[in-house]
Protein backbone atom coordinates (compact mmCIF):
# COMPACT_ATOMS: atom_id res chain seq x y z
CA UNK A 1 0.00 0.00 0.00
CA UNK A 2 2.09 2.78 -1.15
CA UNK A 3 2.05 6.46 -0.02
CA UNK A 4 1.74 9.74 -2.30
CA UNK A 5 3.03 12.90 -1.16
CA UNK A 6 1.53 16.11 -1.71
CA UNK A 7 1.96 19.76 0.03
CA UNK A 8 -1.29 21.19 2.05
CA UNK A 9 -0.88 25.15 2.55
CA UNK A 10 -2.07 26.94 4.91
CA UNK A 11 -1.83 29.85 6.89
CA UNK A 12 -0.77 30.73 10.83
CA UNK A 13 -0.85 33.91 13.24
CA UNK A 14 2.63 34.02 12.21
CA UNK A 15 2.03 33.52 8.64
CA UNK A 16 1.88 30.26 5.68
CA UNK A 17 2.95 27.12 6.82
CA UNK A 18 3.01 23.75 4.17
CA UNK A 19 1.76 20.60 5.63
CA UNK A 20 3.23 17.60 3.78
CA UNK A 21 0.81 14.81 3.63
CA UNK A 22 1.49 11.36 2.79
CA UNK A 23 -1.77 9.27 1.98
CA UNK A 24 -2.07 6.11 1.08
CA UNK A 25 -4.73 4.00 -1.41
CA UNK A 26 -6.76 2.62 1.53
CA UNK A 27 -6.67 4.70 4.87
CA UNK A 28 -7.19 2.68 7.90
CA UNK A 29 -5.89 5.82 10.45
CA UNK A 30 -4.45 9.04 10.93
CA UNK A 31 -1.24 10.03 11.95
CA UNK A 32 0.20 13.37 13.12
CA UNK A 33 3.93 13.53 12.62
CA UNK A 34 6.04 16.15 14.95
CA UNK A 35 9.44 16.66 14.17
CA UNK A 36 12.36 16.65 15.93
CA UNK A 37 14.86 20.30 15.46
CA UNK A 38 16.53 18.82 12.36
CA UNK A 39 13.37 19.48 10.80
CA UNK A 40 11.29 17.75 7.44
CA UNK A 41 13.90 15.74 5.51
CA UNK A 42 13.89 12.84 3.70
CA UNK A 43 14.76 11.05 6.83
CA UNK A 44 11.21 12.20 8.20
CA UNK A 45 9.71 11.38 4.61
CA UNK A 46 10.51 7.57 5.22
CA UNK A 47 8.66 7.90 8.52
CA UNK A 48 5.86 9.25 7.04
CA UNK A 49 6.21 6.68 4.14
CA UNK A 50 6.50 3.61 6.65
CA UNK A 51 3.74 4.55 8.14
CA UNK A 52 1.82 5.02 4.81
CA UNK A 53 2.90 1.60 3.78
CA UNK A 54 0.50 0.41 6.75
CA UNK A 55 -2.44 2.25 5.67
CA UNK A 56 -2.11 5.22 7.87
CA UNK A 57 -2.51 8.88 6.29
CA UNK A 58 0.11 11.33 7.87
CA UNK A 59 0.38 14.34 7.99
CA UNK A 60 3.89 16.75 8.94
CA UNK A 61 3.28 20.66 9.72
CA UNK A 62 6.18 22.38 9.29
CA UNK A 63 6.84 23.79 12.78
CA UNK A 64 10.34 25.75 11.80
CA UNK A 65 7.81 27.74 9.15
CA UNK A 66 8.84 30.86 10.62
CA UNK A 67 12.65 30.64 9.67
CA UNK A 68 11.77 29.39 6.15
CA UNK A 69 9.62 27.26 4.34
CA UNK A 70 10.07 23.63 4.91
CA UNK A 71 14.13 23.72 6.48
CA UNK A 72 15.27 20.16 7.02
CA UNK A 73 18.77 18.70 7.91
CA UNK A 74 19.70 15.45 8.03
CA UNK A 75 21.75 14.86 11.34
CA UNK A 76 25.01 13.64 9.97
CA UNK A 77 25.02 17.36 8.09
CA UNK A 78 24.16 18.72 11.03
CA UNK A 79 27.22 17.02 12.98
CA UNK A 80 29.58 17.89 10.15
CA UNK A 81 28.60 21.62 9.75
CA UNK A 82 29.05 24.07 12.80
CA UNK A 83 27.22 26.70 10.46
CA UNK A 84 24.48 24.34 10.09
CA UNK A 85 24.61 23.44 13.70
CA UNK A 86 24.37 26.91 14.56
CA UNK A 87 21.49 27.29 12.40
CA UNK A 88 19.38 24.14 14.29
CA UNK A 89 20.14 25.94 17.94
CA UNK A 90 18.83 29.26 16.81
CA UNK A 91 15.51 27.86 15.69
CA UNK A 92 15.24 25.46 18.43
CA UNK A 93 16.05 28.52 20.86
CA UNK A 94 12.61 29.60 19.54
CA UNK A 95 10.78 26.65 20.58
CA UNK A 96 7.51 27.57 21.77
CA UNK A 97 4.29 25.40 23.19
CA UNK A 98 1.81 28.66 22.11
CA UNK A 99 3.21 28.56 18.27
CA UNK A 100 3.74 24.84 18.36
CA UNK A 101 -0.30 24.18 19.77
CA UNK A 102 -1.40 26.80 17.04
CA UNK A 103 0.38 24.97 13.78
CA UNK A 104 -0.89 21.53 15.14
CA UNK A 105 -4.32 23.10 14.94
CA UNK A 106 -3.70 24.88 11.81
CA UNK A 107 -2.62 21.79 9.97
CA UNK A 108 -5.43 19.74 11.76
CA UNK A 109 -7.84 22.13 10.27
CA UNK A 110 -6.08 22.77 6.82
CA UNK A 111 -6.33 18.59 6.38
CA UNK A 112 -10.13 18.08 7.62
CA UNK A 113 -9.10 16.27 10.77
CA UNK A 114 -10.83 18.40 12.95
CA UNK A 115 -13.48 16.20 14.27
CA UNK A 116 -12.10 12.76 12.84
CA UNK A 117 -9.65 10.78 15.25
CA UNK A 118 -5.98 10.35 14.87
CA UNK A 119 -2.72 9.10 16.46
CA UNK A 120 0.32 11.41 16.61
CA UNK A 121 4.18 10.52 17.28
CA UNK A 122 7.05 13.00 18.29
CA UNK A 123 10.36 12.72 18.01
CA UNK A 124 13.33 14.94 20.31
CA UNK A 125 11.22 18.22 20.40
CA UNK A 126 7.96 17.00 18.75
CA UNK A 127 7.70 14.65 22.38
CA UNK A 128 6.19 17.57 23.86
CA UNK A 129 3.78 18.58 21.07
CA UNK A 130 2.74 15.20 21.50
CA UNK A 131 1.67 15.86 25.31
CA UNK A 132 0.17 18.82 24.71
CA UNK A 133 -1.90 17.57 21.61
CA UNK A 134 -2.78 14.63 23.38
CA UNK A 135 -3.92 17.18 26.26
CA UNK A 136 -5.78 19.69 24.15
CA UNK A 137 -7.07 17.30 22.30
CA UNK A 138 -8.07 14.27 24.21
CA UNK A 139 -11.38 13.53 22.68
CA UNK A 140 -9.82 12.85 19.24
CA UNK A 141 -6.05 11.81 19.97
CA UNK A 142 -6.10 7.91 20.20
CA UNK A 143 -2.95 7.24 20.71
CA UNK A 144 0.58 8.77 20.84
CA UNK A 145 4.20 7.74 20.97
CA UNK A 146 7.27 10.12 21.75
CA UNK A 147 10.92 8.75 20.34
CA UNK A 148 13.98 9.93 22.41
CA UNK A 149 11.98 13.13 23.97
CA UNK A 150 13.18 16.20 24.84
CA UNK A 151 11.59 18.75 27.03
CA UNK A 152 9.22 16.64 29.11
CA UNK A 153 10.21 18.50 32.26
CA UNK A 154 11.41 22.06 33.25
CA UNK A 155 10.55 24.46 35.69
CA UNK A 156 7.96 26.21 33.71
CA UNK A 157 4.28 26.19 34.97
CA UNK A 158 3.48 24.62 31.70
CA UNK A 159 5.69 21.77 31.89
CA UNK A 160 4.43 18.36 30.66
CA UNK A 161 4.96 16.52 33.89
CA UNK A 162 2.77 18.63 35.94
CA UNK A 163 -0.56 17.97 33.13
CA UNK A 164 0.27 13.93 32.73
CA UNK A 165 -3.51 13.82 34.88
CA UNK A 166 -5.05 14.99 31.53
CA UNK A 167 -3.99 12.37 29.24
CA UNK A 168 -6.01 9.58 28.61
CA UNK A 169 -5.19 7.40 25.54
CA UNK A 170 -2.56 5.20 25.62
CA UNK A 171 1.19 6.62 25.17
CA UNK A 172 4.14 4.86 24.63
CA UNK A 173 7.87 6.52 25.26
CA UNK A 174 11.18 5.43 23.90
CA UNK A 175 14.64 6.64 25.52
CA UNK A 176 18.22 5.21 25.52
CA UNK A 177 20.18 4.99 28.26
CA UNK A 178 23.12 6.54 26.72
CA UNK A 179 21.17 9.76 25.35
CA UNK A 180 23.79 12.31 25.56
CA UNK A 181 21.27 15.39 24.49
CA UNK A 182 17.89 14.62 26.92
CA UNK A 183 19.10 11.51 29.37
CA UNK A 184 16.36 9.39 31.39
CA UNK A 185 17.24 11.86 34.26
CA UNK A 186 16.26 15.08 32.61
CA UNK A 187 12.68 13.45 32.36
CA UNK A 188 12.64 11.94 35.80
CA UNK A 189 9.60 14.23 36.79
CA UNK A 190 7.81 13.10 34.00
CA UNK A 191 8.59 9.48 34.09
CA UNK A 192 7.56 9.33 38.12
CA UNK A 193 4.30 10.72 36.80
CA UNK A 194 3.39 8.45 35.11
CA UNK A 195 5.02 5.64 36.62
CA UNK A 196 1.38 4.69 38.25
CA UNK A 197 -0.28 4.62 34.50
CA UNK A 198 -1.22 1.41 33.35
CA UNK A 199 -2.15 3.80 29.55
CA UNK A 200 1.29 4.79 29.82
CA UNK A 201 4.41 2.55 29.01
CA UNK A 202 8.30 3.76 28.95
CA UNK A 203 11.18 1.52 26.93
CA UNK A 204 14.50 2.29 27.98
CA UNK A 205 16.77 0.68 25.40
CA UNK A 206 20.20 -0.21 26.58
CA UNK A 207 23.10 1.83 24.88
CA UNK A 208 20.81 3.59 22.56
CA UNK A 209 21.69 7.51 21.81
CA UNK A 210 19.39 10.81 21.09
CA UNK A 211 18.02 10.30 17.89
CA UNK A 212 18.15 6.24 17.79
CA UNK A 213 15.20 6.01 15.04
CA UNK A 214 16.95 6.78 11.99
CA UNK A 215 19.24 4.95 9.34
CA UNK A 216 20.51 8.24 8.46
CA UNK A 217 21.88 9.10 11.60
CA UNK A 218 25.69 8.41 13.38
CA UNK A 219 23.30 7.57 16.28
CA UNK A 220 21.11 4.87 14.72
CA UNK A 221 20.27 2.26 16.83
CA UNK A 222 18.91 -0.45 15.25
CA UNK A 223 17.80 -2.74 17.95
CA UNK A 224 16.11 0.39 19.84
CA UNK A 225 14.29 1.77 16.24
CA UNK A 226 13.07 -1.91 15.64
CA UNK A 227 11.40 -2.43 18.89
CA UNK A 228 9.92 1.38 18.78
CA UNK A 229 8.47 0.56 14.95
CA UNK A 230 7.22 -2.67 16.65
CA UNK A 231 5.69 -1.11 19.78
CA UNK A 232 4.35 1.90 18.44
CA UNK A 233 2.43 0.29 15.17
CA UNK A 234 0.73 -2.41 17.34
CA UNK A 235 -0.60 0.53 19.80
CA UNK A 236 -1.82 2.68 16.75
CA UNK A 237 -3.79 -0.79 15.08
CA UNK A 238 -5.41 -1.60 18.37
CA UNK A 239 -6.24 2.18 19.36
CA UNK A 240 -7.76 2.64 15.73
CA UNK A 241 -9.74 -0.94 15.31
CA UNK A 242 -13.31 0.29 14.93
CA UNK A 243 -12.46 4.00 14.86
CA UNK A 244 -14.60 5.89 12.12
Amino acid sequence: MSGESTIIETTTADGPMAVVRTTPSTVTGRVLILQDAPGIRPSLHAVASELAARGYDVAIPDLWHRHGRLIGYEVADVVADPSRRQHVMEMLATFDDVAIDMDVDAAISAIGWDERPFATIGFCMGARGVHHTMRRRGEQVVAGAMWHPSFLADDGAGSPHLSVGEIGAPLWIGIGTDDQIQSIEMHRPYFDAVESLDHVTVEIFDGADHGYTFPASPNHHRVAATASWAATTVMFATAFDGAP
